[in-house]
């Protein structure tokens, strides 16, 4: 099939699964063309049978805030037309949706499918917003097949936006061969001192993330388990999470890398993951870090429940810094426990979550959703 995805860029879950799924696909000798506003944060290199389409913004006095989605509806359209597509599978509602729906019913091409998944923040954040949520509902109700990351999304979605719409859940995923655990000593010497425990989390440092509540959890390991922490990406919560360690007294031992390329390296040299979010649609990162041996402990929410089980780690209650902390010293200083955690959550990963697995499922959504008559 040709098939163009339409995603944001950056750094976000979203983001990373849409560029990986059109990575697989391409590997099945499918066309992929991915549409956006720059190149997607994960398409790092030359890809066979994947093409970029970088999406122009006009800038024009008129226009106070730049028109994106009717230059996205412009461009799709192009590729629809130029490289016969058959699916235009757009990721997050908001404006993808809407941009395609646009781009189909200009097109003469009229047997294109498109299908919008849902990935958390477009239903439970922006799409609730009471200016975005008409847009939303009709986004979905006019896409030709609709999937969600997780089970709770599915069910968020229906009971938030009151849709007839079949949704299907297709879970997000990882390719398990490329996220192993790898021996890299010289690395982890970079970080901790011999003995020393590796903590990390990844994140977006945005309030749902809950970084304070990271930084808190791990204050309350140091001081029973000598170990450091590695905050991995950046965002708009960072300084506030700097000056937390400084008025902490623990800037030595946490460690902000920024926005990085290697995560199988900063996950293979770490001992346990934290996840302590306000929400979770499902919680990539998480799969990311199992499938590269490392126990888990995260809030019990959304999408999380779906994934973690108590043979791969832990879900505490929303908000339980105590409880957490108390887990990540228990892990920490039983290295059974710790060993019977990372072999079970890596056989978590490879089982139900593997790339090859979800592709399949997707190409196979993909098959039926073709067949389906279009009513718009």
């Amino acid at each position: 099939m040709n098939i163009a995805i339409v995603c944001y860029p950056t750094y976000g879950g979203s983001g990373v699964v849409a560029t990986e799924l059109g990575k697989g696909l391409a590997a099945r000798e499918h066309e992929i063309h991915f549409i956006s506003y720059k190149m997607p944060s994960r398409l790092t290199a030359s890809y066979d049978r994947t093409y970029f389409h970088e999406v122009e913004i006009p800038s024009y006095p008129l226009f106070e805030y730049p028109p994106y989605a009717l230059s996205l509806a412009s461009k799709m359209v192009e590729i629809i037309e130029y490289q016969n597509i058959d699916i235009l599978h757009v990721h997050y509602c908001i404006p993808h949706s809407i941009s395609g729906f646009i781009a189909k019913k200009i097109t003469n091409k009229r047997d294109v499918k498109l299908i919008t998944t849902l990935h958390g923040t477009d239903i439970t954040v922006v799409g609730n917003d009471p200016s975005f949520l008409p847009v939303t509902k009709f986004g979905i109700e006019v896409s030709d097949g609709v999937t969600a990351v997780s089970d709770y999304l599915k069910r968020q979605t229906y009971k938030e936006f009151d849709i007839s719409k079949e949704i299907q859940t297709i879970y997000n995923f990882v390719d398990t061969k490329l996220f192993k655990r790898v021996k890299n000593d010289k690395l982890k010497k970079t970080f901790a001192s011999e003995g020393e425990k590796v903590i990390s989390h990844i994140t977006n440092f945005r309030t749902v993330k809950k970084i304070e509540s990271v930084i808190r959890i791990f204050k309350i390991i140091l001081e029973k388990i000598n170990s450091v922490l590695l905050l991995i990406g950046d965002g708009p919560d960072r300084i506030k999470a700097e000056v937390m360690c400084r008025e902490m007294n623990i800037c030595d031992k946490v460690k902000f890398l920024g926005k990085q390329e290697g995560i199988v390296d900063l996950l293979s040299v770490s001992d346990l993951f934290l996840m302590p979010s306000e929400t979770e649609s499902f919680g990539l990162a998480a799969l990311e870090a199992m499938s590269c041996e490392v126990p888990v402990i995260a809030s019990d929410v959304g999408g999380l429940k779906e994934l973690i089980t108590e043979k791969t780690g832990y879900l505490i209650d929303k908000g339980d810094i105590e409880g957490m902390a108390k887990k990540g010293i228990e892990i920490l200083s039983d290295k059974d426990l710790k060993d019977f955690l990372s072999k079970n959550a890596r056989k978590r990963a490879v089982d139900f979550f593997d790339i090859d697995i979800i592709i399949s499922e997707y190409e196979q959504y993909y098959e039926r959703i073709k067949k389906t008559f279009t009513s718009f």
